[in-house]
């Protein structure tokens, strides 16, 4: 490179050169003053300063002065790869920036001219419009036409001809916000119809394309209104899937009889009925049966807000024990624990009272006996069944055992023992082996079912040791063959 000595009376020349040739172009440029002489940082702040000025969108709003700018800035970077002259490199930068500046004064006439067109580009933009292929293109060379003629001082034209790419992009952002929340409806809809959905589900396909047309309605009149948008197209979508599941049952029921219908519709009520303890009400009609479910529904409800409210109730002896606890505290330690502790075992022995007919009420009569001995909870199994001489516990008994799992989780983590009864038929050895193996079986159910760890729960078998009843007679027998839950809750004083 030639020497800097140069520089300084370079540098003045083309000040003026540049001047007057912005000057002559119809748009008066302030002139141009550089920080330093260094080449690589002028060509380094004017790339940042392009960079700038596309975020600030100066390449749309005043395409042909930042298009110059750009290839002036082009060509000075070349230049200074190739090591030509400083006074070359600095007379290009400056001439990019006259250029640049010429691009802000054209943006800002934009900015007022093209207000409201420019706001819902931006708009169309942000809803996602540039996916839109040929129509946005279209929209986009017709702003570009708008923000040329702004350049070449034509601003009668750019008025003329603003309301009409207003209301391109204004429809191209609608399109933008439909497409992200109904598309995926729009071609769920498309292949239902396609597999003949208006001959095998006319009514579902009904409701499901007016959902549509509603969400459809919807985000044309109230396209900002974000929430309810998001609402209304998963109505949609939810009505589609819908419609694709009644379509799949009905090919599927195609090839069934009546009474097979019938009979597959009496399983799910009756699998529903069991899974929540509800009678078995097979004999009466489908409507019946249902109504049953959902009374056992309410119930469970209404016994959630009872414990709810017992729960409440609680909270606030809890705070009065909380108010007693305070004045123990100018007590010594030994009798403040002493009273501590007094207060947590009326407070357990409360709850224990509490929740002991919560605990009645998950049974019905047969299954289970429930009674308070002393501190501990007792739960007789009156309706687990094994097979003849075996340990196995079948699946018939899991709705008992779903209710032994309530009632114990009740009480949080509570020592439990699980225990086995047989009556006196066979030896000893063998009744007790078995009572063991069936008292395991529960234990193994309740701890793979999360209801207590093993350490806190043991099984014992008694065999024929313990009976409730008559050996003498069938029933007498029927009922020493049984399975007891010995709880203990968690109280300083409780007998483990």
């Amino acid at each position: 490179m030639r020497r800097i000595s140069r520089l300084g009376s370079l540098l003045a020349t083309i000040s003026v050169l540049l001047l007057l040739n912005a000057c002559g172009g119809g748009m008066a440029v302030p002139g141009i003053e550089l920080e330093n002489n260094d080449p690589v940082q002028q060509v380094a702040s004017l790339k940042n300063d392009l960079g700038a000025a596309r975020e600030r969108q100066l390449d749309v709003l005043a395409p042909k002065s930042f298009a110059k700018a750009d290839q002036l800035f082009q060509e000075a970077q070349r230049m200074l790869s190739r090591e030509e002259t400083i006074a070359d490199i600095l007379l290009k930068t400056i001439s990019a920036r006259v250029e640049l500046q010429r691009a802000e004064q054209t943006a800002q006439i934009a900015h007022t001219v093209l207000g409201n067109v420019i706001k819902v580009r931006n708009l169309a933009l942000s809803a996602g419009a540039a996916q839109l292929g040929d129509d946005f293109t279209e929209a986009e060379q017709a702003f570009l036409k708008l923000t040329r003629a702004i350049e070449n001082s034509d601003l009668k034209w750019a008025q003329r001809h603003k309301s009409e790419n207003f209301e391109a992009f204004d429809q191209l952002e609608l399109r933008a916000i439909k497409d992200l929340h109904l598309t995926e409806t729009r071609r769920l809809l498309e292949a239902a119809e396609e597999r003949r959905a208006e001959k095998i589900a006319p009514l579902t396909l009904t409701e499901a394309r007016e959902t549509l047309r509603e969400a459809d309605e919807f985000i044309s009149a109230n396209r900002y209104q974000r929430g309810e948008i998001i609402q209304q197209a998963r109505n949609a979508l939810f009505q589609v899937r819908r419609l694709e599941i009644i379509m799949r049952e009905t090919d599927g029921l195609k090839t069934l009889s009546s009474e097979q219908i019938a009979r597959r519709l009496e399983h799910q009520l009756y699998a529903a009925a069991s899974r929540l303890g509800a009678p078995d009400q097979r004999d009466q009609v489908f409507p019946e049966q249902l109504e049953s479910v959902l009374a056992t529904i309410d119930a469970w409800e209404q016994a959630s807000q009872q414990l709810n409210d017992e729960v409440v109730t609680q909270q606030g002896v809890n705070d009065k024990l909380r108010t007693e606890i305070a004045t123990l505290e100018n007590l010594t330690r030994e009798e403040r624990e002493a009273r501590e502790l007094l207060v947590k075992e009326k407070q357990e022995k409360q709850r224990f009272q509490q929740l002991f007919p919560q605990v009645r009420n998950l049974f019905k009569p047969g299954e289970a006996e429930i009674y308070k001995q002393a501190d501990r909870l007792i739960i007789r199994l009156q309706a687990i069944q094994f097979p003849v001489g075996s340990a196995t516990v079948s699946s018939e008994n899991y709705p008992l055992l779903a209710k032994v799992r309530q009632a114990i989780l009740l009480f949080g983590q509570p020592e439990t023992v699980v225990e086995g009864h047989t009556d006196s038929t066979g030896t000893e050895a063998n009744n007790r082996e078995l009572s063991q193996g069936r008292a395991e079986s529960v234990m193994a159910y309740l701890v793979a079912n999360e209801t207590l760890p093993g350490d806190k729960i043991k099984a014992v078998g008694f065999g024929s040791q313990r009976p409730v009843a008559s050996e003498a007679t069938a029933e007498g027998r029927a009922l020493n063959r049984r399975i007891d839950l010995i709880i203990t809750p968690e109280w300083p004083g409780a007998t483990p």
